[in-house]
């Protein structure tokens, strides 16, 4: 499984520069992404996940509290977070 470690600050530019690697990874097989440090998540980033989680089967993020909330203030937690995972 392969593992993408997103940046503290998780704004448009990050999401430009990882969206290749997204792309790689997700060709290879699961992945989990390492969204532990995240403090800051803007909409381009959730975007990102939340089209990765659509197109690659068995992707799976360990979310920070900044990541959760921004989801939640989205409407997105169920759609990046699977169920059972802790808060």
């Amino acid at each position: 499984m392969q593992t993408i470690t997103l940046p503290e600050r998780c704004d448009r530019g990050a999401a430009e520069v990882l969206l290749p690697e997204f792309a790689t990874a997700c060709a290879s097989g699961p992945v989990l992404v390492d969204a532990s440090a995240v403090s800051h998540a803007g909409l381009a980033m959730l975007q990102l996940l939340a089209s990765a989680r659509r197109s690659c089967e068995g992707l799976r993020i360990t979310p920070s509290a900044a990541l959760r909330e921004a989801a939640g203030l989205t409407g997105l937690t169920r759609e990046l977070f699977d169920e059972g995972e802790p808060a």
